[in-house]
């Protein structure tokens, strides 16, 4: 038995060790290229913090603002020069920041056709869409599911020689537990990381959702006033940092790089992909050349519905918040209850 689960863990390893040495430079040049995106990504949520923490820090002057900047700043600008840091590293050809042991994954997926066409690939890029948009979507993809393929491999093996060694000094219900609970937190790990790609694009979801209606409605005024669409977009693009607005800004950038209105908000729909965007976009898509006039009123429409929505969504969830609390309140109910009634029944048995 011992020999078997050993030699299935050397085999798993001389194979993983096969596929690390099989990694070519347009592999490393995928790894790096997702890394340096991962990297500007912490830095923009970074600098949009540290913009914020000067915008707190506004009210205060002289010695005080310097003592509070360098408590609440110190921590950004140390992260924002370490990424930057890398980001310049990797550009450089430097690869030390990139995981070694995900890049047996990226073998796998050049080699194997068939990975990249399966459902769980599927799964992924959908969801990579909506999160990086379509230029990043499949580097995102194949970083993710390298994760996925190559963990297991050097996980399970790991796990086994453990096993195998707490089995060889005898110690069996050490080395069985060992090997069962070893596997399952590979197969939880191997699951967490699609399970925190969807928690990420169901988060960002609910957040453009609560955001739609204050863009609708600020688009809808600033277009009845006279303001073109496109300087009215970008208008309220840049008045907040938060979700939606990040997304309308790379709308921005895209028409001022003369790209379609058509290509931009199309491309804004896929990525935000809500039912509020959709209606939005397509109403800006349909409606280009009938000018303002049409286009103020399907946006005051459209924003009407949209706070509608939002008072139906905010009576769902305090339904559910106090259909939750239910459960709390007996429980302490039930407490109170005990402690009334035991020195009651204390007291009587006394007697």
């Amino acid at each position: 038995m011992l020999i078997v689960i050993l030699t299935i863990a050397t085999l798993m390893m001389i194979a993983w060790l096969i596929l690390l040495s099989r990694v070519n430079e347009d592999d490393w040049i995928n790894a790096a290229y997702v890394k340096i995106l991962d990297n500007r990504i912490v830095i923009n949520k970074l600098q949009i913090k540290k913009r914020q923490i000067e915008e707190e820090l506004s009210g205060y002057s002289g010695l005080t603002l310097s003592i509070n900047r360098f408590l609440k700043g110190r921590d950004q600008r140390k992260k924002i020069d370490r990424l930057e840091h890398e980001i310049e590293d990797l550009q450089n050809g430097v690869l030390k920041s990139i995981n070694t042991f995900v890049m047996p994954g990226y073998v796998l997926q050049r080699e194997i056709e068939t990975i990249g066409k399966g459902i769980i690939y599927k799964l992924l890029i959908s969801k990579c869409l909506e999160l990086y948009g379509k230029k990043h979507a499949k580097g995102k993809t194949k970083q993710l599911l390298a994760q996925i393929l190559s963990y297991p491999i050097i996980g399970i093996s790991c796990t086994l020689v453990i096993g195998v060694i707490a089995l060889g000094f005898e110690r069996v219900s050490v080395g069985i537990t060992i090997i069962g609970i070893g596997n399952i937190l590979i197969l939880v790990l191997i699951y967490a990381i699609y399970d925190e790609l969807s928690d990420l694009v169901k988060k960002r979801r609910g957040a453009i959702s609560k955001q739609f209606p204050n863009v609708v409605s600020k688009l809808a005024l600033l277009v009845t006033s006279g303001m073109i669409m496109d300087r009215a977009w970008k208008e309220t693009a840049y008045s907040h940092e938060t979700e939606l607005y990040l997304e309308m800004q790379k709308t921005s950038k895209e028409l001022d790089n003369l790209v379609s209105p058509e290509t931009a908000y199309g491309n804004f729909l896929s990525r935000c992909n809500t039912k509020e965007s959709a209606k939005l976009a397509s109403a800006i898509i349909q409606n280009l050349s009938k000018g303002n006039a049409e286009i103020g009123r399907l946006l005051k429409n459209i924003a009407h519905n949209a706070w509608q929505e939002r008072r139906h969504t905010a009576k769902r969830d305090a339904e559910k918040a106090n259909s939750k609390l239910m459960i709390p309140t007996m429980l302490l109910f039930l407490a109170i209850l005990v402690m009334l009634m035991v020195p009651i029944a204390m007291n009587f048995s006394g007697l």
